[in-house]
């Protein structure tokens, strides 16, 4: 999320003005400075960037469809060039002083630092002639109605410098490592003017954050020793940032061409068609008439609205407009309505399927297929969802508070359990026939599969749509007017089911078909093209109101508006890579990683608890200022490696997806966060509330997305890593009812009012239904520890299918020192010899030590780490254990005593003031 000042402080004076918010044109202009561009331009100006951002969306449906044959490296300077050029044209250049000021200092500041690198007789003169270029614009300063002649100077030329790679790829291609003067300038002009790209539409952060790292990769001699480097000279700098896929042009940008982008379309288009209203409108019906219904339903409706949205701001505004005025009306202040849409908009990050782009960069990063990554991240997502809502009942139960009026009477409560229990089967029965079905028709019609599953979906899609056109038009009703009950949620389900078929093609392309991200997106993108063209139309002709003409217009420019708020919704994600790719060509360039690792183990004493918590502190700090994506990037750069590394050392061998889930939690994390947390103050903007007020409760509501990250390193269940489907549900419904427990504890409240020894009895229970092992561990150790030489009696007295944990000290790439624990599968063998053997590995006894002798190509052993001439420290063998599930008999004995005590207490709901 972007950082706008202006914006903040006129929230913050609504709310001390006592206007009770910002008015709906003031809403529309927050979203627009943070996330599509502040400037407003009209007239044949405004046409022609809108005929930019519509041409950018059909370049990156080309690129992604099957038929757009284009290099990855020629998409990627033509996606920037167009980020660029839109990224200086729609946010205008001055903001606050000191903003200003940054535009000014830093471009000279990196001119002097390029002048210093050049040191192999380049001419300099010319360097500073860009930076002062940049910086006069800034100077001059830009209104917001219009588009003055240096800024047009300013984004094409910058347009042109990303180009660069597309212009003169042949060329650039034939001298890779030996670049031009050409590409000096190019270079240099072209990170001068991205990096201003940065500060308009993302706010100073990234933009310091990235010229800081340019800075350490000159300066790298004249650093602390622990940290110190051979510094690099311009030429590596150009050559690494600029004319190679290093840099700028790196993983990060390439994710946000191929994948990101798609997405981001698709959740526009969606969106676009009237999927928003009727996710909040369908959450109203179900769960609008229980306690505190409107603040469950603003949950639920964000959730479902984070499917499909990457923005935690335009979640808040898009539901919070409608659901934060009904929380107060049925007995929220303004502070809590404000946060619960907080926590429940800024989580719409961590739900997959987009996740914030985050998904599609742990797919390049992590190197694993985008379906795992999926899996991996659903559970938590599911699990602290839950949990909001719980907290929601909790406040809901401490005021006394009651839902909204219902609009029909309730069927008795048997009957409902049977027509839901009827709904899931056929459900099920559907899915089955539409599974099997798809599966035979492939293969029975290979050639022609593809038009038969669209004339099936066409078929499905008019049905639905032809059920939706006997309902009422769904509206957003004015939250501010007397509720007098709440809509019918049959008809309401029914209105818009078919906003369901294009996520249906997008889930279906991904796990049943396992196309890629890209192209996937790029399949349910071109069906919610063909539905907006046609819903209008089909949904005229069904009532019997149908001006056909008119129809297929108003289709055609909602088309278009989808397209261009796409593109635009894009200009600072893809910015954001590109300033991202600056920092991790810098940590390849200069090594600074290994450095880090060894200031994070002096830091962190080599306890893996305070490596993860000083990753979680820098994520937050980091986060105050940059988006989500890039924030990201830059900590999964700088300390993914690192953790995996200590860990090891540590005996905790943590899997590489949980590390880069653990540090994207706490990403999202810095937009709930004060004193800067963006979404608090657009959610205050609505409420009238106190900003730093609601972003503090915000905090709290979110402290279970912040433990479920320092849980899931420990307990990889919750990834669902190695985990069968019977597994999965009893972790599933263990851990939420887990995640609940530690709600109550943190909001003071479970059945009554917490005292000290409850809360903290309700914290060791959900600890121990999160970590079991953790305690049996302590009583009946799962390892007993033998003499390295007895290590072939170990492997013979080791179960094939379990594993030999084994501390050895060798030396790593760089010829330093090193200790760590590998984790050696145990197979099939007669002998202890013939299981070590087995696994790769050969030893020689030298006096009292054992050393390893060989290993395997490819074997068990070498896909531990282990390598030849490492010294074997200790050896564990596994020991039976008793299941770790017996400690679940204390922990619930322990609960039932805080239930007890509970009940014999006066429960009573304690009311608040109520909102002005």
């Amino acid at each position: 999320m972007t950082n706008n000042d202006q914006q903040q402080a006129a929230a913050v004076e609504a709310a001390a003005d006592g206007r009770g918010g910002l008015s709906q044109s003031e809403l529309d202009e927050l979203v627009a400075s943070s996330d599509t561009g502040g400037r407003s331009v009209g007239g044949p100006i405004g046409t022609l960037l809108m005929l930019v951002a519509l041409a950018w969306s059909l370049f990156q449906l080309y690129i992604a469809s099957p038929f757009g044959l284009f290099n990855d490296t020629l998409a990627r300077s033509i996606h920037l060039g167009f980020a660029v050029f839109l990224g200086i044209m729609a946010f205008p250049a001055a903001r606050t002083k000191f903003q200003v000021a940054l535009g000014i200092i830093v471009p000279l500041a990196l001119a002097a630092l390029f002048m210093v690198a050049a040191k192999q007789g380049i001419a300099t003169w010319w360097i500073p002639l860009p930076a002062i270029g940049v910086a006069a614009t800034v100077i001059l300063g830009s209104p917001k109605d219009r588009v003055p002649i240096w800024e047009w100077a300013l984004a094409i030329i910058g347009a042109l410098a990303a180009l660069y790679l597309f212009l003169f790829y042949r060329e650039i291609a034939n001298r890779v490592g030996a670049p031009i003067t050409q590409d000096y300038v190019v270079a240099v002009i072209g990170i001068l003017i991205l990096l201003e790209a940065t500060r308009r539409a993302l706010g100073p952060a990234l933009m310091i954050v990235a010229s800081v790292f340019l800075l350490y990769t000159v300066l790298g001699p004249n650093m602390p020793s622990i940290i110190a480097h051979k510094g690099n000279s311009l030429s590596e700098i150009v050559n690494h940032q600029w004319i190679t896929t290093e840099g700028v042009f790196g993983i990060a940008l390439g994710v946000s061409t191929s994948f990101v982008f798609l997405f981001v379309l698709f959740g526009s288009l969606l969106d676009r068609a009237g999927a928003g209203n009727y996710f909040i409108q369908v959450a109203f019906s179900l769960m609008g008439h229980m306690k505190g219904g409107p603040a469950k339903a603003a949950v639920v409706a964000s959730a479902m609205t984070g499917l499909i949205s990457g923005s935690s701001i335009a979640n808040v505004v898009t539901t919070g407009t409608f659901t934060i005025p009904l929380m107060k009306k049925v007995g929220f202040s303004s502070e809590k309505a404000g946060a619960v849409e907080v926590a429940s908009s800024v989580n719409g990050q961590i739900m997959p399927p987009v996740m914030g782009a985050a998904a599609f960069l742990m797919v390049e990063y992590v190197g694993i297929p985008y379906f795992d990554v999926v899996k991996h991240a659903f559970l938590p997502a599911v699990i602290s969802y839950i949990a909001l809502v719980y907290i929601v009942h909790l406040e809901a139960l401490k005021a006394g508070m009651q839902g909204l009026p219902r609009a029909y009477t309730p069927k008795p409560i048997v009957q409902r359990l049977i027509g839901i229990a009827f709904a899931i089967a056929a459900i099920c029965v559907l899915s089955f026939v539409v599974y099997y079905g798809m599966g035979w028709i492939r293969p029975a019609f290979p050639e022609t599969a593809s038009y038969i599953i669209f004339a099936f979906l066409t078929i499905v899609y008019v049905a639905l749509l032809y059920v939706a056109s006997k309902e009422e038009p769904l509206k957003l009703d004015d939250p501010n007017d007397e509720v007098t009950s709440l809509p019918m949620p049959g008809p309401t389900a029914r209105s818009g089911l078919h906003f369901i078929l294009p996520v249906v093609v997008l889930v279906w392309a991904l796990m049943v078909d396992r196309l890629s991200p890209g192209l996937s997106a790029f399949w349910a993108s071109a069906y919610m093209i063909f539905i907006l063209l046609t819903q209008r139309p089909l949904m005229a002709i069904f009532r019997g109101e149908s001006k056909l003409a008119s129809d297929i217009k108003d289709g055609f420019l909602d088309l278009i508006d989808g397209l261009v708020t796409g593109a635009r919704n894009m200009i600072g994600i893809g910015i954001a890579t590109a300033t991202a790719g600056i920092i991790v060509g810098a940590v390849s360039q200069t090594g600074v990683g290994s450095a880090l690792a060894d200031v994070v183990e002096v830091l962190s004493g080599g306890n893996i608890l305070a490596i993860l918590a000083l990753t979680a502190v820098l994520s937050l700090i980091l986060g105050m200022g940059l988006p989500t994506t890039a924030n990201y990037i830059v900590v999964s750069a700088l300390l993914a490696p690192v953790i995996v590394t200590l860990g090891q050392q540590n005996g905790l061998i943590v899997p590489l997806i949980a590390v880069h889930l653990f540090v994207f939690y706490f990403g999202i994390m810095a937009d709930v966060t004060p004193p800067v947390g963006l979404a608090s103050f657009a959610a205050a903007a609505v409420s009238g509330g106190d900003p730093i007020k609601t972003g503090v409760v915000a905090f709290f509501y979110s402290l279970r997305t912040a433990a479920l990250p320092f849980l899931f390193i420990f307990n990889t269940e919750l990834l669902l890593i190695n985990v069968g489907w019977g597994q999965g549900i009893f972790v599933f419904v263990v851990a939420t009812f887990a995640m609940l427990l530690f709600a109550a504890a943190t909001q003071g409240w479970f059945l009554a009012k917490n005292r000290f020894y409850e809360t903290i009895a309700l914290l060791l229970v959900a600890f121990t239904l999160f970590r079991p092992g953790f305690w049996m561990d302590m009583v009946s150790p799962p390892y007993d520890e033998v003499a390295p030489t007895e290590i072939t009696q170990a492997a013979a007295d080791t179960m094939p299918g379990n594993d030999l944990r084994l501390r050895v000290a060798g030396v790593n790439d760089l010829g330093d020192p090193i200790e760590f624990v590998a984790i050696l599968p145990i197979g099939e063998g007669a002998t202890g010899e013939e299981k070590l053997e087995a696994a790769g590995l050969l030893f020689r006894e030298d006096g009292n030590k054992m050393i390893i002798d060989d290993v395997g190509f490819d074997s068990a052993a070498q896909n531990a780490g282990l390598d030849w001439d490492q010294e074997v420290l200790r050896v564990l063998k596994p020991v039976s254990q008793p299941t770790k599930y017996i400690m679940f008999i204390p922990a619930l004995l322990l609960l039932a005593l805080v239930v007890f005590l509970q009940r014999g207490r006066n429960g009573r709901p304690v009311r608040e003031p109520q909102a002005a």
